[in-house]
């Protein structure tokens, strides 16, 4: 794995940090409104986050964020905000295997908006990945 590019192995540690976040959440929603579940969620990353910013000094690089940049930001936090809230609504009552899969299949919106708005190509190679996507979750959701 030397030669990997270091996205793959971010998006790779993404990917095993998001299950364990699915597991964990659904262990912990039990007895708790899953909108206070979320608000504690939230304060904990902000305060890991946060702290992580100060120890590296990034902090200094907030004068330097353009208009354009915070705009994008705040939309990005607010639609973070509400996947999260729906997430947990939804772990709250249905099997995590279920929801995850699901949850996952904002890839297809990502495939679909990253064209329309980011002109990001669309391949055959990416057309067949999302069709198997989209199967899983037809297969997960079959009654």
């Amino acid at each position: 794995m030397s030669n990997t590019s270091p996205w793959l192995v971010y998006a790779l540690l993404s990917a095993f940090f998001a299950a364990l976040t699915a597991i964990f959440a659904k262990a912990g929603l039990k007895n708790v409104n899953s909108d206070l579940a979320t608000a504690i969620r939230t304060v904990i990353i902000l305060l890991m986050t946060w702290g992580i910013v100060l120890y590296k000094k990034n902090w200094r690089e907030l004068s330097s964020l353009s208009t354009n940049t915070w705009v994008f930001l705040i939309l990005s936090s607010l639609a973070t905000g509400l996947s999260w809230l729906f997430y947990y609504r939804a772990l709250q009552s249905g099997n995590v295997s279920q929801v995850s899969i699901i949850d996952r299949g904002s890839i297809l919106f990502v495939l679909i908006l990253s064209f329309l708005f980011l002109k990001e190509p669309i391949t055959p190679r990416i057309l067949a990945g999302a069709a198997l996507i989209f199967a899983g979750m037809i297969v997960v959701t079959w009654k």
